[in-house]
């Protein structure tokens, strides 16, 4: 068994959306980034490559590299997904955590929940997402930004 870690934040921008497990949520700020800022796949991706002893997300997708730009971050989890596989790892469980004040997001988890199964092909109960805030203490209790943890087990 392996275990990894993943954590990513971003700040909020004016006119940009907010992407988290690949679920666009309705807010007034968007997320500063050059992919699409997607913190829960982010995260989820530095877990599974630390699990397999494969470097971090930043290794693989370097945001100097202009193909990234504005690059879905599901494709980030597909690609991350192919080299655990070719590892001959298997994923058995991922378990993440948004940290956001606003907006709220626990209407979206369930489709959040169902794109990381699908991109990664695995059953959807091997998936949890919850969020929390920190009761508007930190960046992300001033609505400045958002994050995400991680935590994955590979066998």
């Amino acid at each position: 068994m392996r275990v990894g870690q993943g954590f990513d934040a971003h700040r909020f921008t004016a006119g940009k959306e907010i992407i988290l497990g690949g679920v666009s949520i309705p807010h007034n700020q968007g997320i500063e980034a050059h992919s699409d800022g997607d913190v829960l796949l982010h995260a989820i991706c530095d877990a599974l490559l630390g699990a397999a002893g494969l470097g971090d997300i930043g290794t693989h997708f370097p945001d100097s590299d202009a193909a990234h730009k504005n690059r879905d971050s599901r494709e980030f989890l597909r690609v991350v997904n192919e080299k655990i596989t070719a590892s001959n790892l298997m994923i058995e469980n991922i378990d993440a955590t948004i940290v956001l004040q606003q907006p709220k997001v626990k209407s979206h988890i369930q489709a959040m929940c169902a794109n990381i199964a699908q991109d990664l092909n695995i059953e959807t109960n091997c998936v949890n997402v919850k969020a929390t805030t920190t009761e508007k203490m930190g960046f992300t209790g001033r609505g400045e930004g958002i994050a995400a943890l991680a935590v994955v087990l590979l066998r």
